[in-house]
C-alpha cells in the first residue's frame, strides 16, 4: 500500500493525502475523514525515511511565459508568486520567446522537474492542440480562454477577447472614425490576437463597415519596438486613417511615438485606445484610452483554480472576468480632431 494507492482508492489528489498524512491544516474536514478511513481500513504506516527524501525535493509550480515585455502578464505573474507561495508552493518561472513552442518547453519541463502543476502565460492553439496530450498534471492557461479545446485537465481564466475587442472598435466608431486601424499579434499563433482579430471584425460588420485586412490590419510582436515599427507600416499604407485601436498598452506606448515621429498629433490627428489596462497607460500624455483587464482577479482565480486542481483533483473549470472600456484621453470625437 502506498500513498499514491490511498488516493486512488479515497478519490483524492496524491497531495490532499500527503497533507493529511502529515497533519497539514490546510484540508477540508470531509477529505480528512475519508483519507483516514482508507489508512485505517490498511493499517497504513508513513515511511518516515521516504518522506524526508521526498521533502528534499520542492513543491514547484512551473510558469511557463511566452514574451518578456508584456506588462500586463508581469503584473500578473507577480500577483500568482505572492499566492503560490501562501499556498505552499515554491514557483519556477521560463521566460520564452513570444514565436516559441510553449508546450515543448512544458513537456521538458515535466521530465526534468516533475511540477505539481503549470500556468500559462501566453499561447498558442495549434501548440496545445499538437502536444498537450503529453502533459499529465493540472494546467491554468492564464489571458486565453481553453474552453472548447477538450482538455480535462486544462483550466483557463480571461478576458472575453472578442466581446472586448469589439468594444474597443465600438468605441471608435461611436466616436465618429470611420478609418480605423488595427495593430494586432500575428492571428496564425498568437492566441491573444485570434480572438481580438475575430471580435474587430465582428464590431465593424455590426455597423455596416467593411474591414479590408490587407489595408486596415497591421501585425506585430506584443512589445513597444514592435508597435513602433508596425504602426509606420500602417501609416505608410492607410495615411487617411485617424484612429487606431493597439491590441496591447505596450504596443500602444510604440504606436503613439511613431505617429508623433510622423508630425502627427494624438489624438487630434490620430486617436489610439490600446488594451489591457497596465499602470503605465495612465501616466502617459495623453493618458491612454484602453480595455482593462482586471489582472488581480485573474491572477487569484488562476492560482485558486490550480491549487484545487492539484489538492482535490477538480476538472477543468473556465472563466471569463468582466472587461472596462476606459475612455482615456487618447481617443476623442471625430468633430474634435484636425480635419
Amino acid at each position: 500500500m502506498t500513498i499514491k494507492d490511498i488516493a486512488r482508492e479515497s478519490g483524492y489528489a496524491v497531495g490532499t493525502v500527503s497533507r493529511v498524512l502529515n497533519n497539514h491544516p490546510d484540508v477540508s474536514d470531509k477529505a480528512r475523514e475519508q483519507i483516514m478511513a482508507v489508512v485505517e481500513k490498511y493499517n497504513f504506516r508513513l515511511n518516515r525515511n521516504a518522506k524526508y527524501l521526498k521533502q528534499q525535493a520542492k513543491r514547484g509550480i512551473a510558469i511557463v511565459v511566452k514574451g518578456s515585455g508584456n506588462m500586463l502578464f508581469a503584473a500578473i505573474l507577480e500577483k500568482i508568486q505572492g499566492l503560490v507561495r501562501k499556498k505552499g508552493y515554491v514557483c519556477q518561472i521560463y521566460y520564452i520567446g513570444e514565436e516559441e513552442n510553449e508546450l515543448e518547453h512544458a513537456i521538458q519541463l515535466c521530465r526534468e522537474r516533475q511540477p505539481q502543476g503549470i500556468f500559462f502565460l501566453g499561447s498558442n492553439r495549434a501548440h496545445f492542440q499538437e502536444y498537450f496530450a503529453e502533459i499529465t498534471v493540472p494546467c491554468v492557461l492564464v489571458t486565453n480562454s481553453a474552453k472548447n479545446w477538450g482538455f480535462e485537465n486544462l483550466s483557463s481564466v480571461s478576458t472575453d477577447d472578442v466581446m472586448a475587442a469589439a468594444a474597443a472598435v465600438e468605441h471608435l466608431l461611436t466616436l465618429g472614425h470611420e478609418n480605423i486601424g488595427i495593430l494586432g499579434g500575428h492571428v496564425e499563433y498568437s492566441q491573444a490576437a485570434s480572438p481580438r482579430y475575430q471580435g474587430c471584425v465582428r464590431a465593424f460588420e455590426a455597423r455596416g463597415y467593411s474591414f479590408s485586412p490587407k489595408r486596415q490590419y497591421e501585425p506585430a510582436l506584443f512589445s513597444m519596438e514592435e508597435g513602433y515599427r508596425a504602426m509606420g507600416r500602417l501609416l505608410d499604407k492607410m495615411p487617411e486613417l485617424t484612429a487606431v485601436f493597439v491590441m496591447a498598452d505596450v504596443m500602444a506606448v510604440g504606436a503613439i511615438r511613431a505617429i508623433r515621429d510622423r508630425h502627427l498629433k494624438v489624438p487630434e490627428n490620430v486617436s489610439v485606445i490600446g488594451f489591457d489596462g497596465i499602470e503605465l497607460g495612465r501616466y502617459l500624455h495623453p493618458k491612454l484610452a484602453t480595455i482593462r483587464q482586471n489582472g488581480m482577479h485573474i491572477a487569484s482565480r488562476s492560482v485558486e483554480i490550480l491549487h484545487d486542481m492539484i489538492e482535490n483533483g477538480s476538472g477543468a473549470t473556465h472563466e471569463f472576468v468582466p472587461f472596462e472600456v476606459i475612455s482615456g484621453e487618447s481617443a476623442i470625437q471625430r468633430s474634435e480632431a484636425c480635419i
